[in-house]
């Protein structure tokens, strides 16, 4: 525990308070791990106290049917490092990780697998990482100890088409060791499968983010939840991501922009079209240019709409929940010096 003198509101009288908050807040999303758990709960506190850190270990179970839940109850009765998080069914990572950021409390967030193929000897390099004015150190695992064909191929090529999209150039968006400032968790909002995320999201929200090779171990109990089945998911949240990059707070101009260039080559068509009937007296009926004005215009004017109603939707967004639409890294004044009248 570390203290700090505060005021109590009398001139040259201090008390002094304990802080409760730790350095580092340990969120691993737990689903049928009961054999790894043991393991890594003492290798997270073996390194974080050779480390000389103060920490949280906070585990989410994810509708565990294997008896992680109770184990994980019974270790948080008689361990003061770790807090036990258990959902009512099977939600997903996603939705595991953004309940184990809720309730951390440290000034840095580290998350990580439970099935012991990340390792948390790691975690330190991380935060010395982190500390160098980085918002998201990332893991990178170079030597990724997992099946060629099932695992790894998919996994090159999601990495390679997420850097593409979104820009931004991390190599191993799967790694789920990562360390994070607390105030950039704070405003993640997840869903969907977006905890792979989260470098793009962070991206968003304008952070410093890089990334460092990590160590990663064969699975020693258990089987992998990951599959290929996961492709589509992951391909619509890829979308989902590419648009919140490009047109979170500014909807309009995407919608509201083919909307426009679907009514202007509508309004072409069906000008060109209205000259043939009446100058040239052409039978117009039956020409396919006729439908295809009708659907450009009419296209055109639902994507106008859409733009419209996107527009009001991420005002609501905005203003009900108080989120400003920038980010603010640090302020810097001039520090005027006390001078004796």
């Amino acid at each position: 525990m570390r203290s700090e003198l505060i005021s109590n509101g009398m001139a040259g009288q201090y008390e002094t308070k304990s802080l409760s908050i730790p350095d580092v807040s340990v969120v691993v999303p737990v689903r049928d791990e009961v054999e790894s758990l043991p393991h890594l709960l003492e290798a997270i506190a073996s390194t974080l106290k050779s480390s000389q850190l103060s920490y949280e270990i906070i585990c989410v179970d994810d509708g565990s049917t294997d008896g992680s839940d109770r184990f994980l109850k019974e270790q948080a009765q008689i361990r003061h490092d770790l807090k036990a998080v258990i959902l009512r069914r099977n939600y997903g990572q996603t939705a595991a990780m953004a309940a184990g950021f809720y309730y951390a409390h440290g000034k840095a967030v580290v998350t990580l697998d439970a099935d012991l193929q990340n390792d948390p000897a790691d975690i330190p390099m991380l935060l010395a990482k982190l500390e160098e004015g980085y918002d998201l150190v990332s893991g990178w695992r170079q030597a990724r100890q997992d099946a060629a064909v099932t695992r790894l191929l998919p996994s090159k090529i999601a990495n390679w088409l997420i850097r593409r999209v979104t820009s931004v150039h991390i190599h191993d968006y799967g790694c789920s060791l990562k360390a994070y400032r607390a105030e950039l968790v704070a405003d993640m909002n997840l869903y969907g499968e977006l905890h792979r995320f989260l470098p793009a999201l962070a991206y968003i929200e304008g952070a410093r983010i890089t990334e460092i090779p990590v160590r990663h171990h064969a699975r020693r109990f258990g089987r992998s939840k990951y599959g290929l089945s996961r492709t589509f998911r992951v391909l619509m949240d890829l979308l989902t991501i590419a648009f919140m990059k490009k047109f979170l707070t500014r909807p309009m101009h995407v919608f509201g922009l083919w909307g426009l260039i679907s009514m202007i080559w509508g309004g072409a068509i069906g000008i060109y079209l209205t000259w043939v009937k009446f100058a040239l007296h052409q039978d117009i009926g039956d020409r396919p240019l006729l439908i295809l004005a009708v659907l450009l215009l009419v296209t055109g004017v639902q994507l106008f709409c859409f733009g419209l109603l996107a527009e009001l939707l991420m005002r609501t967004y905005h203003e009900s929940q108080g989120r400003p639409i920038y980010r603010v890294r640090e302020v810097v004044t001039k520090k005027e010096m006390a001078t004796d009248s």
